[in-house]
C-alpha cells in the first residue's frame, strides 16, 4: 500500500471516530497540525508527506467487577505507515499500578498483532480495552488480602516531578506538543523556551513517564532529565495529588527574552519564579551556580 493510500485510510478512520465519539471527553485529537497535514496529503497529490504522526486520545469507561465505572485513557499514535504497521497505544488509569499498566498494554499489543495486522484497528482496540481493562485492576487485588493490596496500591501510586533540561527549545510545534500533552495527561509545571530550555512537569508517575517518552522521541540537539522527585501518595486520591503540586497548570514562561535572536531568558527572573514556587534549589542543579 502506497503512503498516500495509507493516509486516506487514516483520514477515513479519523472521520469515523469523530462521528462515533463527538464529545471531547470521549475523543480528542491532540495534534491538530498533524491531522491537517494528513488530510492535505490524502487529498492533494502535490502535497508533501506529513511531518509527524497523528496523535489522539480515546477515553473509555469500563465496568469493574464491583459494578464501579472505571475510566481508561488510550493515548494513540498512528505511524505514517499505519495500518501496514500497528498503532502505538498506551492505556492508563489512576487506578492502575505500574505493573498492571505494563501487563495491560503488553496484552493489548499481543491482541493487535494477532488480530489486526494490516487492517484499521482503532475500534477493535477500544472494544478490547472496554471489555478487558478493568480486569487488570481486579487481578492484582484478588491475588492478596485487602490489607496487602491497599498497601501495594499506596506504594505504587506515586507523584512525580521531572526537571528536564534541553540545549534549546525554539520549535513552535514542539512547544505546542508540550502544552497539549501536559493537558492531556493532567500534568502541571512550566516550560521556558529559548536557550537553554527548561521544562518541569508534575503529576502521576505513569503520566510523567508517558510525557517523557513522547518528548524524548522528538528530535533534539540535547535533552535530559536533570532531576527527578518521587513522592509516595497515601491512597492516591485527587486531594493528595493536588496537595503535592507546586504549579496549577502547565504554561509557557518567558522572562525578558534578549540576545541577537531574542532567545536568551533573564535567569534572574527564572530564579525568582522558582523561589516563589519553593523550588529555588533546582536553579543550582540546572546552572551550577546559586541564584540571586
Amino acid at each position: 500500500m502506497a503512503g498516500r493510500e495509507e493516509a486516506e485510510v487514516q483520514v477515513s478512520e479519523l472521520e469515523l471516530l469523530c462521528s462515533m465519539f463527538p464529545r471531547q471527553e470521549e475523543f480528542v485529537v491532540t495534534d491538530q497540525l498533524a491531522a491537517a497535514e494528513l488530510q492535505r496529503y490524502a487529498e492533494d497529490e502535490s502535497a508533501e508527506a506529513p511531518s509527524s504522526a497523528l496523535r489522539f486520545t480515546l477515553n473509555v469507561k469500563a465496568e469493574a467487577s464491583d459494578a464501579a465505572v472505571v475510566e481508561f485513557s488510550m493515548a494513540c499514535v498512528l505511524p505514517l505507515k499505519y495500518p501496514a504497521v500497528l498503532p502505538e497505544i498506551t492505556v492508563s488509569s489512576p487506578l492502575l499500578s505500574r505493573s498492571q499498566q505494563v501487563h495491560l498494554n503488553s496484552d493489548l499489543k499481543t491482541y493487535l498483532m494477532q488480530n489486526c495486522s494490516g487492517e484499521p484497528c482503532m475500534l477493535s482496540a477500544r472494544e478490547w480495552v472496554k471489555d478487558h481493562a478493568a480486569a487488570y485492576i481486579d487481578k492484582e487485588l484478588s491475588s492478596s488480602s485487602v490489607a496487602t493490596s491497599n498497601a501495594m496500591q499506596s506504594e505504587d501510586v506515586m507523584f512525580t516531578r521531572l526537571w528536564i533540561y534541553s540545549h534549546h527549545i525554539y520549535n513552535k510545534q514542539k512547544r505546542k506538543n508540550i502544552i497539549d500533552w501536559a493537558k492531556e495527561l493532567s500534568l502541571s509545571g512550566f516550560c521556558m523556551p529559548g536557550k537553554p530550555g527548561v521544562l518541569c512537569v508534575e503529576g502521576l508517575q505513569s503520566s510523567c513517564e508517558e510525557f517523557w517518552a513522547r518528548v524524548r522521541r522528538l528530535t533534539w540537539k540535547r535533552i535530559l532529565i536533570r532531576h527527578r522527585e518521587d513522592v509516595s501518595l497515601e491512597g492516591g486520591g485527587h486531594a493528595e495529588i493536588q496537595k503535592q503540586r507546586k504549579f496549577s497548570t502547565l504554561e509557557e514562561k518567558c522572562f525578558d527574552a534578549h540576545g541577537a535572536r531574542g532567545n536568551h531568558m533573564d535567569l534572574g527572573q527564572l530564579y525568582r519564579f522558582l523561589e516563589e514556587k519553593g523550588c529555588a534549589d533546582i536553579f543550582q542543579m540546572y546552572f551550577g551556580v546559586e541564584g540571586h
